[in-house]
Parts: structure tokens; sequence; C-alpha cells
């Protein structure tokens, strides 16, 4: 009699159970194929999700766009993190009579020519007219650290603040 009762509420335990997760599971009733548990990537002992390829494009500085006095660190603190495959767009006027401090776009090599913003083995990848119109486009497209600095007026306006550095990273959603 007592197996009885303990093989009757094991059953109904066990039918409680799938009621239960088959309710609170949507795609329960598709078959195991589509239950999805998003925690548990047990095809594999290392195996991950696979990189999502979706790019934005970013006007750095936001509406500011890339000008002298403005806080790139912060700027690029708050739009973090930066994916692999985003564009950043450099929008700056080019020279002109009213504009007589222009701006460029460098890559230094190294956290330590950035911060003493030594132009010597920097790449400039942007000149001063290049950021007019829809501006200057640069994909992040390798996973490493991207320091970007303005190179005009003899590194003056990198030492003035107006550089920044990213490092992208994958997403994985």
């Amino acid at each position: 009699m007592a197996s009885i009762c303990m093989h009757l509420l094991l059953t109904i335990t066990i039918i409680v159970t799938l009621f239960a997760f088959g309710s609170s599971n949507p795609n329960f009733q598709n078959g195991p194929q589509n239950w999805k548990f998003e925690f548990n990537y047990t095809n594999g002992p290392f195996r991950r999700p696979k990189p999502v390829h979706n790019s934005r494009r970013i006007i750095v500085g936001g509406s500011d766009n890339w000008r002298f006095g403005f806080n790139y660190t912060e700027w690029a603190r708050t739009n973090a993190p930066f994916f692999f495959n985003d564009t950043l767009v450099f929008k700056f006027d080019p020279p002109s009579d009213t504009n007589i401090h222009p701006h460029s776009v460098y890559l230094f090599p190294s956290l330590w020519s950035f911060l003493r913003c030594d132009l010597r083995w920097a790449k400039r990848v942007a000149n001063t007219s290049q950021g007019e119109g829809e501006g200057f486009e640069f994909v992040l497209n390798k996973w490493k650290p991207y320091y970007f600095a303005c190179g005009e007026s003899n590194g003056f306006h990198c030492q003035s603040g107006m550089k920044f550095f990213v490092m992208p990273s994958f997403r994985w959603y």
C-alpha cells in the first residue's frame, strides 16, 4: 500500500512539474529542438554563441561633432561599449576664412604615444578637409585598442583633450 502511495505521489509530482514547465515555456509544445534554455550550451565543452554582425554608425562627439574644447574621454566612456565593425564618424569643418583652427584625425600605434600625444609614429587617417558633409568614417574592424586624436597645431589639440580611445568587442546577443 505504501508503495502504491509513493508511486502515485511521484506520478502526480512529475505531471505537475511538466505542466508548470510547459506553461512557463511557450516553445515547450513545439518539441525539444525549440526549448532554448539560453544558458546551457551543452553541445561542446567550450562552445559559445556565434557573434552577431550588426554594426552601428556612431558620430564622434554626438551633436557636438569633432571639435576643440570637448571631453572625448568622457564621451567614449558614456558611449561604450563599442563593437567590432561599428563605424565612427568624425564630422568637422574644413579650413576656411572663418575656421582658422581646422581638425584632423590621427591614429596612434600605442598607449604610450597616445598618452604623450607623440605624433612621430601616429598615422593621419583623415586630413583637415575630410570631415565636412557626411564626415570621415572609420570602421573598427580589428580586435585591438584604437587611439584617436586631433594632430593639428603640432599636437596642441591632442594635449588639450581632443583625444580618446576605444576597444571594440564582439556582440554575443
